[in-house]
């Protein structure tokens, strides 16, 4: 008989739109608030004032929820039906705290390997170093609450099902997160095609946490100054860089070796 996992997955296979679910309405987002259910995201339409969205803002900002301030049109695009300016992006997965998760790791005897994803949003190169480091032995992946992959249907498939066996954390101060992680013993490795440190020569034994940034801008300049060692992938066709999701996996499988 297959697990709740495994037919959770079956059933996202068989109707893409169970995993972006959408709730719209201020009172069923309230319920779902007051539930304590994990969200993506919550927009609200810019102006729109009520008694009952102080409690959205309130309950999202103690449970850590990303809000967005939107122009009506947006929501229109979503659902025409009364949305009264308010619609939430539901998540699969409970997202958690890096520092619990970092001591958990600690605790346990075993040697902290973490991910970081600096402003990757694209959801299916989420959903495959997703899958990647979950099969390397990785611990957790971070992201940042804002200019993150929404975890949806695409992120689940490209990932094989492997985000459900990965720890997720958000943070709000991301860079702080970063540092936090290299504050608490583990080193900090930017893949970045802007050093000149090849990737092969880098020491990835003990603890350990590789951070990957967008295509277009990579990782952020502040988390390269903190970072321990700026891994460079050699280019020696015509092709000016790799897909992240490509870059992750060569980084991943060299640091598994020595980790």
């Amino acid at each position: 008989m297959p697990g709740e996992k495994e037919e959770f997955i079956q059933t996202m296979r068989n109707n893409n739109d169970n995993l972006n679910n959408v709730i719209f309405g201020i009172w069923p987002i309230v319920e779902a608030l007051r539930e304590a259910k994990p969200f993506n995201k919550i927009m609200i339409q810019k102006g729109n004032t009520s008694e009952e969205l102080e409690e959205i803002y309130a309950l999202a900002k103690e449970q850590n929820v990303p809000i967005q301030s939107v122009p009506p049109q947006k929501l229109a695009r979503i659902t025409r039906k009364n949305h009264q300016g308010v619609i939430g992006y539901t998540s699969p997965i409970e997202f958690l705290d890096i520092e619990e998760v970092l001591t958990g790791i600690f605790e346990s005897g075993e040697t902290p390997f973490i991910v970081c994803l600096d402003k990757i949003t694209d959801v299916r190169n989420f959903g495959a170093i997703c899958r990647t480091a979950e099969a390397a032995g990785v611990n957790a992946i971070l992201i940042p609450e804002k200019e993150a992959a929404q975890i949806g249907a695409d992120a689940i498939k490209t990932s094989a099902g492997a985000i459900f066996n990965l720890k997720i954390c958000r943070s709000k101060a991301f860079i702080k997160a970063v540092q936090y992680i290299k504050d608490s013993g583990v080193k900090i490795v930017c893949c970045t095609e802007k050093s000149s440190q090849h990737y092969k020569e880098g020491k990835y034994d003990g603890p350990i946490a590789l951070v990957m940034g967008s295509e277009d801008n990579g990782v952020s300049p502040s988390i390269i100054q903190i970072s321990d060692y700026n891994a460079m992938i050699p280019m020696k066709g015509k092709t000016g860089s790799l897909n992240v999701s490509v870059a992750a996996g060569i980084l991943l499988y060299e640091m598994s070796e020595q980790h």
